[in-house]
């Protein structure tokens, strides 16, 4: 067994022990308790997968599917590595590992105060840049199954999905899908449905986060918009931190306060501030002019 797969089960393994210990008995990976029939070697999880699933087992079930990503949305997914708003998401990413010294921080909640403010185009970027590191694999969750957008945006189909598991009729690895970029791996939003908030508050969305997160360095969730509906906010209890987005010149500030009160202090990372002109920031100015400036006679990059 290589080493990877070693530090996989081990952490799956010490995690299974102290829920054990914390409830007071048993317990098995990813927190699916079994029946003392099912107890012992070899067991299975209620959806019929192993109790610890392994990289071989992602892998096997998660074949590659023929994407077809919005390069114009997709940053990065074009031929062009430095284009408009890339190094913003890599600063972004740099700023996550810097929280992540503080704090646990794996679990990441995308979400905005109202719709259109970007936070899907924001969840796809984020989770696009941070697979980009060699070795890390990425998780994106369309968790917005009020309006979807990120299979439109990867250019695949939308189910099965998330809700298909939250209603029990599609295991873990079902849902799963990647496509053309190593290492990123997306579960779409589902077939559509009218009871989101009741499916989203069910409680096996926790259940999916423990027995996947072992098989990821991220995982990050884009939910629908926190002023309007309340999913967000019961989202948030899954994970580790909420990263909230607002649009330049379009939030109004008393909706983006508001979507503010919907998430406690200690897991709010922090604010994209999305849709910026940036000729108005100094150094964004600089930057372009200075790493990205094109040769004489090229044309200049459009925003």
């Amino acid at each position: 067994m290589s080493r990877i797969h070693e530090a996989l089960k081990r952490a799956e393994q010490e995690r299974a022990a102290a829920r054990g210990i914390a409830q007071g008995g048993s317990s098995t990976g990813g927190g699916v308790h079994l029946s003392e029939s099912q107890s012992g070697s070899g067991t299975a999880s209620a959806s019929g997968l192993p109790e610890t699933l392994e990289l071989d087992t992602l892998l096997a079930r998660c074949p590659q599917m023929p994407w077809k990503p919005d390069e114009k949305t997709l940053l990065f997914f074009g031929p062009d590595d430095m284009a408009r708003g890339t190094e913003q998401f890599r600063t972004l990413r740099s700023r996550l590992y810097l929280t992540r010294e503080k704090m646990p921080l794996k679990k990441i909640l995308v979400s905005s105060a109202l719709p259109k403010e970007g936070k899907s185009f924001t969840s796809a970027n984020l989770a696009q840049v941070l697979a980009r590191q060699h070795g890390r694999r990425v998780l994106l969750i369309d968790a917005d199954m009020r309006g979807p957008r990120l299979h439109l945006m990867l250019g695949t189909e939308p189910a099965p999905g998330l809700c298909d598991y939250l209603q029990g009729t599609s295991d873990e690895l079902a849902i799963m899908q990647r496509g053309p970029m190593e290492n990123l791996f997306f579960v779409p939003s589902g077939k559509h449905i009218a009871d989101a908030a009741e499916l989203v508050a069910n409680g096996r969305l926790k259940l999916l986060l423990d027995r996947i997160e072992s098989l990821f360095d991220w995982i990050v969730i884009d939910s629908p918009p926190a002023v309007p509906v309340s999913d967000a906010t019961i989202l948030a209890k899954s994970c580790d931190g909420v990263v909230l987005v607002v649009r330049s010149n379009a939030t109004p500030i008393e909706m983006a306060r508001r979507a503010r009160e919907e998430f406690p202090d200690e897991i709010l990372l922090g604010v994209v501030l999305n849709g910026t002109d940036h000729d108005s920031i100094p150094y964004s100015r600089y930057y372009y002019d200075t790493y990205v400036k094109p040769a004489a006679g090229e044309s200049k990059p459009q925003s």
